[in-house]
């Protein structure tokens, strides 16, 4: 017997893996105190740029003498900036378990032709992190994204280290606890935990990272957008809130919007049991039913913020096909929005679980992947 549509719908359909869910509380109205018009450089702007900083540091709890500053183009431009003004000092290990942290490899062995052990997994697997030699510079994602998979523990990162970590942290920043003595390098964007828009990153830096970049000077030119010293010491202005280039004082506004929200749920903590608590609901439905299961096989690498699943039915002849049909079913009845898998990734779904999704709205959304399923699967 077909199963009936439900008669539930989510009250937010947007599940993207980024741009992510705006925070619940999200008013277009609130942007109106942005400083629109005047120069970032000004007091005003200053004054919003260094609360954005120091709001992070406060909610991440990122060490004090760590460096947070806001850097152009996203995650992409921040992780970028840090491989062309850091590496190259010595060897480095690039890990790589989904589509970003091929790229992060493609850079350093292609373009800036830096001496590389390359370390890589299967989409759903994990390289493992024990195995690597941290006397080198190592580059890698804390969440894949694309994959579904997290790096479960620093533990494994020596604190006598000689290279420095670089980490890819755009998936877990605010949802996963990072250590930061183990981190060298973090960046994140806006549009993804916290749901603010694109095109800012944020690059955090430890004193290790610091002493790199006013002791070593990379063989190649930097464009300015990537320039971090001044005169062989660390433009400290950057991180002060006085960007390379012009932010947007809109974006933000809307990210500190978000971050007054995250302090109202509990500050980072409570972000992490949002997250906790909408991944649970999509691991109960995959116990649930047969024909679903995890990309990550491994429950201790699974992430809690880009939940990957893959169709598991011994009836589905063309995987990519049937999943692509199963999203677009979805859409159609606007009960869930952009949870096709990524383009390079197995096929399959991929549903965001980050803290400005609501639990209720993935319990909603469960029944109608059911019925897209049996919809499918008997048409």
């Amino acid at each position: 017997m077909a199963i009936e549509q439900p008669a539930t719908r989510p009250a937010n359909p947007r599940f993207s893996s980024g741009p992510c869910a705006k925070p619940p509380v999200f008013n277009l109205n609130n942007l109106a105190v942005a400083p629109l018009g005047r120069s970032h450089r000004a007091a005003v702007g200053k004054s919003k740029l260094l609360e954005a900083i120091e709001t992070t540091r406060d909610i991440l709890g990122v060490p004090a003498d760590y460096r947070i500053g806001i850097v152009p183009a996203s995650d992409t431009g921040a992780f970028e900036m840090a491989m062309w003004t850091m590496l190259g000092e010595r060897p480095a290990e690039m890990v790589a378990w989904e589509s970003f942290g091929a790229g992060w490899v493609t850079d350093v062995v292609k373009q800036l032709k830096i001496e590389a052990n390359v370390h890589e997994a299967a989409y759903g697997e994990i390289v493992d992190m024990a195995a690597l030699n941290y006397d080198n510079d190592v580059c890698f994602t804390w969440n894949g994204t694309t994959s579904g998979v997290r790096v479960p523990t620093g533990d494994v990162i020596p604190a006598d280290r000689g290279g420095l970590t670089l980490c890819d942290a755009t998936s877990a920043a605010f949802a996963m606890d990072l250590p930061w003595d183990k981190l060298d390098v973090t960046t994140f964007s806006w549009q993804k935990v916290l749901g603010g828009e694109a095109a800012h990153g944020m690059l955090i830096l430890s004193p290790r990272a610091v002493e790199r970049l006013e002791n070593y000077t990379p063989a190649w030119p930097l464009p300015k957008i990537f320039r971090l010293t001044k005169g062989g010491k660390l433009n400290e202005g950057i991180f002060r809130g006085e960007t390379i280039n012009t932010p947007s004082m809109l974006c933000v506004e809307d990210y500190l919007q978000a971050l007054t929200w995250a302090k109202s749920v509990g500050g980072l903590k409570g972000l992490i049991a949002r997250a906790d608590a909408n991944a649970q609901a999509i691991a109960d439905f995959v116990t649930d039913h047969d024909w679903i299961e995890f990309l990550a096989a491994d429950p201790a690498t699974r992430s809690n913020t880009s939940v990957c699943l893959k169709f598991s039915d011994d009836r589905i002849t063309d995987g990519a096909a049937f999943a692509k049909a199963i999203a677009k079913r979805l859409a159609d009845e606007n009960v869930a929005l952009d949870v096709g898998a990524y383009r390079d990734a197995p096929p399959g779904l991929r549903i965001w679980c980050g803290g400005t999704v609501e639990t209720s709205d993935i319990e909603a959304m469960l029944p109608w992947l059911a019925w897209a399923f049996d919809a499918e699967i008997n048409a």
